[in-house]
């Protein structure tokens, strides 16, 4: 049986593109059934990550639950462990009576530095050079997301076009070249580090 898991991120770019750029670990048994996001573009606090899990839990059926939830911050270029350190602290306690593991990862810039790491098939669905950009190290790219509006020229850069660009990205390129994006995939397989609430 594969394993269930939500994935709670901060907004509608993520909730397109995510669900693609891990669906290849359908093959090793580990099912990304949802991506969930704040409403109204609210921050991911300690308040709303548990509203969204219990939300998630209580709407399902005993035996459709999630075995486990990752909450996937923006490190916005700051130490992840500053980002992630006041919502574990607090939230697997607030979690108790929830049978599910709790896992957190981070972008340490943002989703589009993940789609950098995958040089060729950015460049291919842009069809343009994809500028100053060293697609070895995505992490290290300052502002994609304004580096990649830039690129997309006179077209909106939505939801629907992250959806699109991450259709044709490949994520083993991209977890071997971005540590954030591996990080990622580790919490969604095997969370190493998790914590058990319940």
């Amino acid at each position: 049986m594969p394993k269930r898991v939500v994935v709670i991120a901060s907004g509608e770019t993520e909730r397109r593109a995510l669900p693609l750029l891990v669906e290849h670990l359908a093959e090793q048994s580990v099912a990304v059934e949802d991506v969930r996001v704040p409403p109204r573009h609210r921050a991911i606090t300690v308040a709303v990550a548990e509203r969204i899990i219990r939300s998630v839990w209580f709407e399902r059926p005993p035996d459709a639950r999630p075995h486990k939830f990752v909450v996937l911050l923006d490190a916005d270029g700051k130490r992840p462990e500053d980002v992630i350190a006041p919502i574990h602290a607090d939230l697997p306690s607030r979690l108790r009576d929830i049978g599910a593991s709790i896992q957190f990862a981070w972008a340490q810039q943002h989703l589009e530095a993940w789609y950098f790491a995958d040089a060729k098939g950015l460049r291919h669905h842009l069809d343009r050079n994809l500028g100053n950009v060293d697609p070895s190290q995505p992490d290290a790219i300052a502002n994609p997301k304004l580096h990649l509006k830039n690129l997309l020229g006179p077209l909106p850069y939505t939801s629907l076009v992250a959806r699109e660009i991450a259709v044709g990205l490949d994520a083993r390129t991209i977890q071997e070249r971005s540590p954030s994006f591996a990080g990622f995939v580790a919490a969604l397989k095997n969370g190493a580090g998790e914590t058990d609430a319940s």
